[in-house]
């Protein structure tokens, strides 16, 4: 048997990366970041243990990159679902609302993810959070911002604050409140976007789509304020 060629060894490794990203993604939201160890992610991924190790430098780096990818796939799915529209207004609040209903569905997770970026490593710069940054930068550019470099960063820490004061243990505060005044701040009707409380809540989709195994790692087209960090 002749061996396999570089490029087919290439997508092995992606293809178990993803596995691995989704696996993370799956346990966390389940059981919590504590009760998750690598051991589980790896086995629930059908993975050697000794593959996190070769592509994360530990269990912190594997979730953040696993939540940016749900982040980024879910803000992608959102923006490009039908009716299809350039329009930059709607698609702000597609944004919005995509973000908001992550914590308003997944909120162990989203709180998990919240409270490992106020760890000592903070955001961890890899492909997926790339990405995030990249579509948040175009949103901003297409709603019609000629200061990305300083409108870009403001919508990340509106987001980003969003989705803490949703998920403060004890006090949080209303995706509806959170969405109307976001909603106020930019000028964006109500009808606009999905509001994430129109789902049922007991709706749990299927997380497989969003850590497909084809090969979307190539980026859109972006602002160009990709080097920056996402809203989480």
């Amino acid at each position: 048997m002749s061996p396999r060629s570089p490029s087919v060894n290439e997508e092995l490794r992606r293809r178990s990366r993803e596995r691995l990203l989704q696996a993370a993604v799956e346990l966390v939201d389940e059981h919590g970041f504590e009760a998750t160890t690598l051991g589980a992610i790896a086995d629930r991924a059908g993975s050697a243990r000794g593959l996190v190790s070769y592509y994360f430098p530990g269990k912190r780096q594997l979730v953040q990159s696993a939540v940016h990818r749900l982040m980024h796939r879910t803000l992608e799915e959102a923006l490009e679902h039908e009716p299809r529209t350039e329009d930059g207004r709607e698609r702000l609040a597609r944004a919005i609302d995509a973000i908001l209903g992550l914590a308003h569905d997944r909120p162990v997770l989203m709180r998990q993810h919240m409270a490992g970026l106020l760890q000592g490593e903070g955001f961890v710069q890899c492909p997926e959070q790339r990405r995030l940054a990249e579509l948040l930068g175009d949103t901003v550019t297409r709603y019609g911002s000629h200061r990305v470099d300083v409108d870009y960063p403001m919508l990340r820490a509106m987001l980003m604050g969003a989705v803490y004061a949703a998920l403060v243990p004890g006090v949080p505060m209303p995706i509806s409140a959170l969405r109307a005044e976001l909603f106020e701040r930019y000028g964006l009707d109500w009808e606009l976007g999905t509001p994430p409380e129109s789902a049922p809540a007991t709706e749990r989709q299927d997380l497989s789509r969003f850590f497909a195994t084809e090969d979307r790692s190539q980026p859109g087209s972006g602002s160009g304020s990709g080097s920056g960090s996402g809203p989480g």
